[in-house]
């Protein structure tokens, strides 16, 4: 089986909203609706369990009964950080899923999850054991001098770099062995570590997937504006 982790553990609190913005309504619909029906609509994925912000697991359930996510199996409470929140939707599967079924890990605030990147990440993840979501990296990146913050002589070149985001894809034996060797050895749990660094710190290979750049992951009131601009244009025709 394939089955989704949908990470909505967040306040949301750099968005300055009264509610958590994975439950920001736009044209009447949660963001986090959004994401679920990206997952539902794809016939690989097999089930989905979201992990949820304390307080909000009846409203989840309502708005997927009224907007059909039907493959919706499991809600749980998210934790103190983000690798808390995946770890505790990792523990809650060892008893439902198989070490060698496929488990997709992403943002619930990532409402723009491509079909095609879905099932990229899938076949990489069932063909290497892991895929991560990659795009390559197309502007200069400079280092900052450290003898003067305000010019730089020394730049990266951006060939060799790659931005990582979700979804990310992993057997689950090994995720659920990794979570519990990094919780237990404290390594690549803190900050903003992810499964995937947190993967590389353990000494794993990551496996690139192919990405979209109108994935992007809404943490302020601009990139709302944004996805609801990305809802609104019609797709040019002529484009191939």
């Amino acid at each position: 089986m394939n089955i989704a982790i949908i990470i909505a553990g967040g306040s949301g609190n750099r968005m300055g909203q009264d509610i958590p913005k994975q439950f920001i309504n736009v044209y009447d619909k949660p963001v986090l609706i959004y994401t679920l029906e990206g997952f539902q609509r794809h016939p690989m994925v097999d089930a989905i369990e979201v992990v949820c912000l304390d307080g909000w697991h009846g409203v989840l359930w309502a708005y997927a009964h009224q907007f059909n996510i039907s493959k919706l199996k499991w809600v749980v409470s998210g934790g103190n950080t983000g690798q808390e929140s995946i770890r505790n939707g990792v523990y809650n599967l060892e008893d439902k899923v198989s070490d060698n079924d496929i488990i997709i890990i992403h943002d619930g605030i990532r409402p723009l999850v491509d079909a095609s990147v879905l099932t990229d990440v899938i076949q990489k993840a069932k063909q290497y054991g892991n895929a991560v979501t990659s795009l390559p990296y197309n502007e200069q990146i400079f280092i900052v001098n450290p003898e003067d913050k305000e010019t730089t002589k020394e730049y990266i070149p951006r060939e060799i770099l790659r931005r990582v985001s979700t979804p990310q894809a992993y057997r689950f034996g090994r995720l659920d062995s990794a979570y519990h060797e990094a919780f237990e050895k404290e390594i690549g749990i803190y900050g903003s570590a992810y499964t995937n660094t947190m993967m590389v710190e353990l000494g794993e290979t990551l496996h690139f997937a192919a990405g979209s750049d109108k994935n992007i992951k809404l943490t302020t009131k601009d990139d709302l504006e944004l996805f609801k601009g990305y809802l609104k244009v019609d797709k040019d025709t002529w484009l191939k």
